[in-house]
């Protein structure tokens, strides 16, 4: 038990930092506010590897801690849907075998993007946000195939190390 919270805090730690480093070095990916989602690298890796309970609780609390931390409460109302949404997404396409990580990491990408514009749209009650989705939607594809792809590549050693400990 006490190796599963002491991982459990590392990758929290780990998908803080990330977070942490998105806000100091802001990419400019030519859409406002889209960001790489470095943090999703930890979350996809602890599904895959210590299962959806632990990587739901690593999420939200990164979230609550990056928010209270470095945002503002209205930050932290779009990222908690954004990574609801894109958790749920997730958890449920790792569950059908036909999906690869690439593929259920995609899928985060993209519904982290939807979560937001639905709060933003709640907030602002302007329904007009949904005609940015489809640019939200390509940079979601492009970065969730990119945390994919390193996430595939890590998820082998991350379970090598955990079943060694």
């Amino acid at each position: 038990m006490s190796k599963k919270v002491a991982m459990a805090g590392m990758f929290t730690a780990l998908a803080m930092i990330f977070s942490y480093v998105e806000v100091l070095i802001p990419i400019n990916f030519g859409v406002p506010g889209m960001k790489l989602g470095l943090a999703n690298l930890v979350v996809v890796v602890v599904l895959y590897t210590m299962g959806a309970p632990m990587a739901l609780a690593i999420s939200m609390i990164r979230i609550v801690l990056v928010s209270a931390t470095f945002g503002n409460l209205a930050a932290m109302l779009y990222s908690l849907a954004g990574g609801l949404l894109s958790f749920g997404g997730m958890a449920l396409l790792k569950k059908i075998p036909k999906f690869s990580i690439i593929g259920v990491s995609v899928s985060g990408g993209i519904l982290h993007n939807v979560g937001q514009i639905l709060v933003a749209m709640a907030v602002v009650e302007n329904i007009h946000l949904l005609s940015y989705l489809p640019v939200l939607m390509i940079g979601g594809t492009i970065t969730g195939t990119l945390i994919g792809i390193v996430s595939a590549q890590i998820i082998p050693r991350v379970t090598e190390v955990i079943r060694k400990s």
